[in-house]
């Protein structure tokens, strides 16, 4: 595990290459298994292969156009009425999404959503409810891009850890490693 995660880089160059139906299949299964505040299930997923919904999607917010050139993206939600974490669950069902990306050759990148605005007058938020029909009572948290890879990142190491961040049993008592 400690490998898989020093080997997953945030990838936003991908080939023209197709993902299949079945490791999107698993990335599914990964995000419908990822563990929720009370077992709630608060988290949803929109899985956008259409490469025009992609584009359009790609104009979120400055930054994720990228988006366009995946070969699919998934957009990541919950709902607030069922968890009032649907954050941290999300949160959770989205690592877990890059995680298998990466064990299964795929690269992936998180885009924010929550909190990020399409123009001065729209939220990012509102801009995706709008494209793909999200209901006003569920939140949208990010959209994960996700494609076969078309650039290499060295893995971290780990003399890159910044161990000085780690405390023992007390914020004054730093972890000696």
């Amino acid at each position: 595990m400690l490998e898989l995660l020093k080997k997953r880089r945030s990838i936003r160059k991908y080939t023209n290459e197709k993902v299949s139906d079945e490791k999107i299949l698993s990335l599914i299964q990964a995000a419908l298994l990822s563990p929720t505040s009370k077992n709630s299930k608060s988290c949803e997923f929109i899985i956008v292969k259409d490469k025009d919904l992609l584009s359009k999607l790609s104009n979120f917010k400055p930054g994720a156009s990228f988006l366009k050139n995946a070969d699919l993206g998934i957009i990541v939600m919950g709902n607030p009425s069922l968890s009032d974490v649907w954050i941290e669950n999300a949160s959770i069902a989205a690592s877990n999404i890059h995680l298998l990306s990466q064990e299964i050759g795929l690269g992936s990148c998180w885009l924010q959503v929550r909190n990020r605005n399409y123009n001065e007058s729209t939220s990012s938020e509102e801009y995706i409810r709008e494209i793909f029909n999200v209901p006003e009572n569920i939140n949208i948290l990010a959209v994960i891009s996700i494609g076969c890879p078309d650039e290499e990142k060295d893995p971290l190491t780990e003399e890159s850890l910044n161990y000085s961040k780690v405390y023992l049993n007390s914020y004054s008592n730093k972890y000696l490693k």
